[in-house]
């Protein structure tokens, strides 16, 4: 199927937006609600890089975007559309273009937005995706990185390090774990689910904000290095699923789930006195909410053993090559 055909079969059913201009034009034409500024984030992925080439195109296409979602709920903006460029190989079947689209349908769905545009072409390389993804946020309310304060605290949303299991498990390795355990861990690396319902109700009480991509020592780095400022993380308080712990107990490193890529949960600071009014978005949200450690002053994240000790952080090997924003 030529490019025209992709597009009037599988990606016009896609721009139910009426600024999509039913993907007939150059362009989109988009109106932002009076009082909210546009949040633009903008992610690709690369078969064999940043997901197998054997992972079903349907999650491909979720993964896609939500790591983009992810992004804008690190901000606290509500995703509303987005723009998509396919680069697709000559070996792609149709059944393969038609399961990306079925898993990109099924996430409009669930998180409230719609295709707004895009490009489609073939390539002698891997399947190539990349999307931006546009949110609306209240003006001025958007979450810096920049915001982190000496004696706030340092929070982060759900489990660490499962990810970067996951990506072990799909290259084949065991971890002496339960079959159970290995799923999950496969689901948590090839399906992120990105924390927007916190964030959006989060966002009037974290100061500074990022979602956990590069790991979460990394990340934790980042905000330290725009704010201007350090950070002490707890290996102890490191928030863990049973998979995760139980890997530990197998013999693992917390350094090694610290520093893990892809779990794209937040990590962000706020002062204590947000903690109790976190908490009950956590509860509504239905979202694990832990405290890992402190901002202070200085630079660099001095992760801290039980014994009180820094453990040295080696280079860090996200579960896949990022560049980072620019």
């Amino acid at each position: 199927m030529d490019e025209f055909g992709i597009i009037a079969k599988y990606l016009k059913p896609l721009a139910r937006t009426p600024g999509a201009l039913g993907l007939s034009d150059d362009a989109a034409q988009v109106a932002i609600p009076p009082g909210n500024e546009l949040v633009i984030t903008k992610d690709a992925i690369l078969a064999g890089v940043h997901f197998l080439e054997t992972d079903p195109l349907d999650l491909v296409a979720k993964k896609l975007m939500r790591v983009n979602i992810s992004d804008l709920a690190a901000k606290g903006a509500r995703p509303f559309g987005y723009f998509l460029a396919c680069c697709w190989p000559k070996e792609t079947r149709e059944t393969d273009v038609a399961d990306f689209a079925r898993g990109l349908a099924e996430d409009q769905s669930v998180y409230g937005l719609s295709l707004l545009g895009g490009d489609t072409t073939p390539t002698p390389g891997p399947l190539t995706l990349s999307m931006t993804a546009l949110g609306l946020i209240p003006r001025g309310q958007m979450v810096h990185r920049s915001g982190a304060r000496p004696g706030d605290r340092v929070f982060v949303t759900g489990t660490i390090g499962d990810a970067g299991l996951g990506l072990k498990v799909a290259r084949g390795e065991r971890l002496g774990l339960s079959e159970a355990d290995l799923n999950y861990l496969l689901g948590r690396y090839r399906l992120p689910a990105p924390r927007l319902e916190f964030g959006l109700g989060a966002r009037t009480l974290m100061l500074a904000s990022i979602d956990v991509s590069d790991g979460l020592i990394m990340d934790a780095k980042h905000i330290g290095e725009t704010s201007g400022v350090g950070m002490r993380v707890e290996a102890e308080k490191l928030p863990l699923s049973p998979a995760a712990d139980g890997w530990i107990k197998r013999g693992g490193s917390p350094t090694v789930l610290a520093t893990a890529g892809d779990d794209y949960e937040l990590c962000f600071t706020a002062p204590s006195a947000s903690i109790s009014q976190l908490r009950a978005v956590a509860e509504k949200t239905k979202t694990r909410l832990t405290e890992i450690g402190e901002v202070l002053r200085g630079s660099g994240v001095a992760f801290i053993g039980a014994d009180g000790r820094e453990i040295a952080v080696p280079a860090p090997e996200p579960t896949y090559f990022r560049a980072g924003p620019f």
